[in-house]
C-alpha cells in the first residue's frame, strides 16, 4: 500500500460532483488521510446529481459519506462545514501533501486566482498556493470565456495545475463510471499516486 499521505478535496457548485466522489473513494481505498469540504453550492448540486444529500455540519457530512462510501473506511476522512475557519486546513502550519477542488466552479477559480478567501475552501487552496503544496484545479465549465481562462492561466501561473474534467475515450469506456474513473486517474497521475483502472495508451 502506498504510504500514508495527507489531502484535501474540496467540492464546488460545478457540474460533475461525481468526480469529486470518486476521487474521495480512491484515496481513501489507498489508505490516505483525506480533508473533506463543500461548499452549499456544491452540496445542492451534488443532490441533484447523485441523490446523496450531505448535511452542512462537518461531523454530519462525514457520516453521510460514510454510509454512500460502502465498503470503505472512512477512518482516515475528516470533513468541515464550508465557513468553519478554525478547521486545521485553513493554515500553513497543517502540512498537507496536495488540495484537489473537484470539479472547480468559475467562482471559485476567481476567488483562489485573485486571493479572496471568503469560505473554508478559498482559504485552503490559498494556503496551497502560498506554501507551494500541489493544488490541482477541476474545472467543469464550456465554453470557457476570456475572463475565465485568464483566471485559470493567473492559476496555472501561481503554480496550480489545471486538470480539466475532459475525459478520453481511446480506453474505449462502456459505462458513465468508467468515463468518471478516468478523470480521477488523471488527477492521481498529477498528484504522482498509483492506478491501475484506466490503461495506458500503449498499454
Amino acid at each position: 500500500m502506498e504510504s500514508q499521505r495527507r489531502y484535501v478535496i474540496a467540492l464546488t457548485g460545478a457540474s460533475g460532483s461525481v468526480y469529486g466522489i470518486a476521487l474521495l473513494r480512491e484515496l481513501l481505498s489507498a489508505g490516505h488521510e483525506v480533508h473533506f469540504v463543500a461548499s452549499k453550492a456544491g452540496r445542492s448540486v451534488l443532490a441533484h446529481e447523485t441523490g446523496l444529500g450531505l448535511p452542512a455540519d462537518g461531523k454530519g457530512m462525514r457520516e453521510a459519506l460514510g454510509r454512500h462510501l460502502e465498503g470503505v473506511s472512512v477512518e482516515t476522512l475528516h470533513a468541515y462545514a464550508e465557513d468553519d475557519f478554525f478547521a486545521p486546513i485553513a493554515s500553513g502550519s497543517f502540512r498537507l501533501d496536495g488540495m484537489i477542488v473537484v470539479p472547480c466552479s468559475m467562482k471559485t477559480v476567481l476567488a483562489l486566482a485573485h486571493g479572496a478567501s471568503a469560505n473554508l475552501i478559498e482559504r485552503a487552496g490559498d494556503v496551497a498556493l502560498k506554501e507551494k503544496w500541489p493544488l490541482v484545479i477541476v474545472p467543469r465549465e464550456t465554453p470557457l470565456s476570456e475572463i475565465h481562462l485568464s483566471n485559470l492561466l493567473a492559476l496555472a501561473r501561481a503554480g496550480a495545475r489545471i486538470v480539466p474534467a475532459m475525459p478520453g475515450f481511446y480506453h474505449h469506456p462502456a459505462r458513465i463510471e468508467d468515463i468518471v474513473q478516468f478523470v480521477a486517474a488523471r488527477v492521481l497521475d498529477v498528484l504522482g499516486l498509483p492506478q491501475e483502472k484506466v490503461p495506458r495508451w500503449g498499454r
